[in-house]
């Protein structure tokens, strides 16, 4: 039996090398077939049409599609992926188009069909997870698309999500989609060995499936492999648990660490391996301990014993071991020796600059692609330093304000002019976040996730910009606004 077709377009946007796995993903091997191949038969099981945009169309080798396609060359190539789906939007023969990634090969007839039933009085509808909108797995409709893609190619930008401002948009989360596909936990592409391997797993379970039932559906496909994943799962009720094989994925890193300044013990922070010593000088440096650059000697980590030695020739203040050490509301109860009436008392920042909205979306999305330890273990947060129109720097801890003075810390020891940029975090920020920020005088912070309010209370009084729910088509602006371009 075969499911009828849905009378939408396909447009299989095929890219270029993988940074991360430094391989031609249209020609990946996935169980025997490339990338490439396994979204063209997917996408067959539902899309009357599908058409394939790539900068390279001599390299597209077609002997493993089930179905024809039309291969049509990017207009706008090696630009990102709006050029090329503006491109299959003027030749596609349907109203309603579904962009999807090459390297996406997980996708199942159950979760489009999910997203299609919701299409009524939208111009687009797309999956969301923590990580933001997935543009590169969405429903597009053709012409108020087209007339926005063309409109955001004119002004310079070449993001999907650009156009989201002008057109109707249904945000659909991952939670309800798994209602029709329970195996989907993230939304990912191939970016990774460990992604690799987990679409290699589940493609290898499909094929298992399929062996033992000849002429099935892709919806009764995808049921079948649900059924025999159970004998390998254990089930309370309607909740699945998989062991951590299953997952593909490690256990975010979590020790504790020393650290001592001129020998002086100065405090105990649980943290994530890597990039110990920008933390810890990005520590002391939060904390008012270190000033001077060109006073800075050293840092050296004994990673056996966890401790961290930074020297200097700054005087470490002789009450340090008395002063009063706030616990905070982040992760792994963080210490920091400033109170808020300190906080009052830094200078205000006062620097001038314009962020784009899109700008700020894009490299939210940057951040969150180069987040390698989130995707490769989960539970870590991530935090990146914007300059000069580009994420120069991403650093990322189990803890949010670790992951910031990693951050700092390492821009502190390069000089890096962090006064010029903006700070990106993946997490919730807290007031003693935004009190990091301004000892280095940085005038934005922007986050995926919500701020206390008191953190926007001492971003208000340090003249701060501070940005938050940066996902979804838009964000919040909690303190001083006129630092956001306002684009039209």
């Amino acid at each position: 039996m075969t499911a009828t077709k849905l009378p939408l377009t396909a447009v299989i946007l095929a890219g270029g090398r993988s940074m991360r796995m430094g391989v031609d993903k249209t020609q990946v091997d996935l169980q025997g077939m490339p990338l490439l191949a396994h979204a063209v038969n997917r996408a067959a099981a539902f899309a009357e049409e599908i058409i394939i945009v790539t900068n390279r169309p001599d390299s597209i080798v077609t002997g493993d599609f089930a179905t024809a396609v039309s291969i049509i060359t990017d207009e706008v190539a090696y630009q990102g992926p709006l050029g090329g789906l503006a491109t299959a939007l003027k030749v596609a023969s349907h109203e309603w188009t579904l962009a999807l990634a090459a390297d996406m090969p997980w996708v199942s007839a159950s979760i489009i069909r999910e997203l299609w039933v919701l299409r009524e009085g939208f111009d687009v509808v797309v999956p969301t997870s923590p990580a933001g909108p997935e543009p590169l797995l969405a429903l597009y409709r053709r012409d108020p698309m087209l007339l926005e893609a063309a409109q955001v190619l004119d002004s310079g930008k070449r993001r999907i999500i650009a156009a989201y401002p002008e057109l109707r948009v249904c945000e659909v989360d991952i939670e309800s989609l798994q209602s029709a596909d329970d195996r989907v936990t993230a939304f990912f592409n191939v970016n990774t060995q460990t992604d690799l391997r987990a679409a290699r797993d589940y493609e290898k379970a499909r094929a298992d499936a399929a062996a033992k039932r000849a002429d099935v559906s892709e919806e009764e496909l995808d049921a079948l492999l649900g059924e025999e994943k159970i004998a390998f799962d254990y089930k309370r009720g309607d909740i699945r648990v998989l062991s951590l094989e299953e997952t593909g994925r490690g256990i975010p890193a979590e020790s504790p660490y020393t650290i001592y300044l001129n020998d002086v013990e100065i405090a105990t922070v649980q943290a994530s391996d890597g990039d110990l010593e920008d933390m810890a000088v990005g520590f002391l440096l939060s904390e008012g301990l270190l000033h001077d650059r060109d006073a800075f000697k050293s840092v050296d980590l004994d990673a056996k014993r966890g401790l961290l030695y930074v020297s200097s020739e700054e005087v470490v203040p002789e009450d340090l071991v008395y002063r009063t050490r706030y616990i905070t509301s982040g992760c792994g109860k963080g210490v920091t020796f400033s109170s808020l009436g300190h906080a009052r008392g830094l200078e205000v920042v006062t620097r001038e600059m314009k962020v784009s909205p899109h700008d700020l979306y894009y490299w939210m999305s940057e951040l969150s692609k180069r987040s390698g330890q989130h995707r490769e273990r989960g539970g870590y947060h991530s935090c990146g330093l914007v300059l000069a129109g580009e994420l120069q720097l991403v650093r990322e801890d189990i803890g949010r304000h670790n992951a910031v003075d990693k951050l700092l810390g390492h821009a502190w020891l390069e000089r890096m002019p962090v006064e010029r940029g903006l700070v990106l975090v993946s997490g919730r920020i807290s007031y003693e976040m935004i009190v990091k920020a301004a000892k280095s005088k940085i005038p934005f912070v922007a986050s995926r996730s919500a701020a206390t309010d008191l953190a926007a209370e001492i971003a208000r009084d340090l003249g701060i910009t501070l940005i938050g729910y940066v996902r979804g088509g838009k964000m919040v602006a909690y303190t001083h606004p006129e630092r956001i371009a306002q684009e039209g």
